[in-house]
């Protein structure tokens, strides 16, 4: 399984980007699939995901600014980040998940993607 992950880079703060996560080797359906961050000095952190039902949920830190999304066809998973903030500014990195019901902990994932940069400063 590999995941490769683009679309970083800088914006301002308030503005959006948005990521996306390639997967090869196995269908972004049948696993829960999404994203952590991790800021210098920092702990890595979850930020969201999406069940292989299609159900989402994300970090209070983000909800309601970020959103997850999926194609099957494309075999991509997408995070939509919004009204970006500094305190927002990590290494992204997508990931391939065992299928659980409950919030996906690290020791549940698989496969990580490379990382991607996003820096929001004005």
């Amino acid at each position: 399984v590999q995941l490769q992950a683009s679309g970083g880079g800088w914006v301002q703060p308030g503005g959006s980007l948005r990521l996306s996560c390639a997967v090869s080797g196995r269908t972004v359906g049948s696993a829960t699939m999404g994203w952590f961050r991790q800021a210098p000095g920092k702990e890595r952190e979850f930020v969201a995901a999406m069940r292989w039902s299609g159900s989402a949920y994300y970090s209070d830190a983000v909800n309601r600014r970020f959103t997850i999304s999926r194609d099957t066809a494309k075999n991509t998973v997408y995070l939509q980040m919004n009204s970006l903030k500094p305190e927002d500014t990590a290494v992204y990195y997508c990931f391939l998940g065992r299928r659980i019901a409950g919030r996906i902990d690290v020791n549940d994932i698989d496969s990580w993607g490379q990382g991607t940069q996003v820096t929001v400063s004005s």
